[in-house]
């Protein structure tokens, strides 16, 4: 049972709405067949073991990836830069985060996101003015997709110039993470590994730059500090810069996407968004519980022998955590297959938790606040085209690939 549970997430089929087999999966918290992974399904469960430092989250500890289906993409992921932060373990992983921070939050750089406030707002403005034809606008394509990279563009410091081809690499990266069955292996991982290669020779270039002449972006602190951990190698800066782009990217991509495939499915929402675009805060943070972009989070490793729920998990396992199936356990939400703004205590899953909490968070936040807003303020009447819209093949990161909708018009 517990494969073709696991066959179901993958399977294609059930993409537009995989909760059913969540709720399955539930039914028994730690699922494990014979050689796969073990998959925890459940809140407390999940949250216990994402503060837990007996679990890691670099690869190089996994016994084996026999039996686990996701074992290979994830691999190929980073196969031309070294695993940057996410897939790394304390102490690594902790430094090197300290030092990705430094130039992006609290307490030393706590206005960076707050400072982006008015450029954001630009940006979103400027894609809803430029939408053109209001009866049929693919949200993904026109809206949502070059968003967040034009965000990560202007936070790293690329010149304006060179935006279109961070534009380029980051679509062909992210459409290698997703699986495709009728595409030819090689030619799809040669793509994807030429883009990642000229991304990487881009940014050498750029520190190198920015090492000559710092500005206040950025990479430029990134490349030129000399803190208390010391100082980036060149190549630790590619990896950072390149996670940086490449997830920051990919989740915010999905954040709006399913936002706004949820607020047309809700209409009294979406009014209510329109007239107090204050609920913007509330909204996003039971879209993160409601429809998470990342669905769930794969290999993991025991670094020890570690009970759940009566199961023993043997050091050295494959561990997958459904963070969207302990978004919606009963035992945790009350009525959690509801979409509710006004949820109390709303402790959701849907950015992680302990150290390998989305290190983005306060930029995804505010991003899809001011798209969402903007959205339910200047399209007249919108409307889906489809329902469900097409998904892409990604079962972990999960969103439609396209979001075909239309309005009467688009408001000043």
């Amino acid at each position: 049972m517990t494969q073709s549970l696991l066959h179901q997430i993958l399977d294609y089929a059930n993409r537009a709405n995989p909760y059913p087999i969540y709720e399955q999966l539930r039914k028994t918290p730690v699922h494990h067949d014979d050689g796969g992974p073990y998959v925890i399904s459940t809140y407390y469960e999940i949250r216990s073991l994402l503060h837990d430092p007996r679990i890691s989250s670099d690869a190089r500890n996994l016994a084996s990836t026999a039996g686990d289906p996701l074992a290979e993409p994830a691999q190929e992921e980073e196969s031309a830069l070294p695993p940057g932060f996410l897939r790394l373990d304390p102490p690594e992983h902790d430094r090197l985060r300290r030092m990705t921070n430094r130039p992006f939050g609290p307490p030393h750089s706590p206005h960076r996101v707050d400072g982006m406030r008015g450029e954001l707002h630009d940006i979103v403005s400027g894609l809803v003015d430029g939408i053109g034809d209001p009866g049929r606008i693919d949200l993904v394509e026109q809206f949502s997709y070059p968003f967040p990279v034009t965000v990560i563009c202007r936070l790293l410091g690329v010149p304006r110039e060179d935006e279109s081809r961070f534009h380029t690499w980051a679509d062909t990266i992210a459409a290698s993470l997703d699986p495709d069955p009728d595409a030819d292996p090689t030619e799809r991982g040669k793509g994807a590994n030429d883009a990642r290669m000229q991304l990487g020779m881009y940014l050498a270039g750029l520190i190198e730059e920015r090492r000559k002449n710092p500005g206040d972006d950025m990479l430029s602190q990134l490349a030129t500090a000399k803190g208390e951990d010391g100082s980036m190698t060149t190549m630790e800066l590619l990896s950072t810069a390149a996670l940086l782009l490449i997830a920051g990217h990919e989740t915010t991509v999905n954040l709006i996407t399913n936002g706004m495939l949820t607020l047309l499915r809700h209409p009294d929402v979406l009014q209510r968004l329109r007239e107090d675009p204050r609920l913007a805060v509330p909204v996003v943070e039971e879209l993160l519980r409601f429809e998470p972009p990342v669905q769930l989070v794969p290999q993991r490793t025991t670094l020890a022998d570690i009970e759940v729920r009566g199961v023993t998990i043997p050091k050295g396992a494959s561990l997958w955590l459904v963070l969207a199936s302990g978004n919606r356990d009963p035992q945790r939400f009350e009525d959690p297959d509801r979409f509710d703004p006004d949820r109390p205590d709303n402790q959701h899953l849907g950015l992680g938790s302990g150290i390998h909490s989305c290190f983005g968070a306060p930029l995804a936040r505010l991003e899809a606040q001011f798209a969402l807003a903007e959205l339910a303020r200047r399209l007249e009447n919108p409307r889906l085209l489809e329902d469900p819209p097409p998904y892409r093949q990604n079962a972990v990161l999960r969103g439609p690939r396209h979001l075909h909708i239309s309005c009467d018009g688009i408001r000043p």
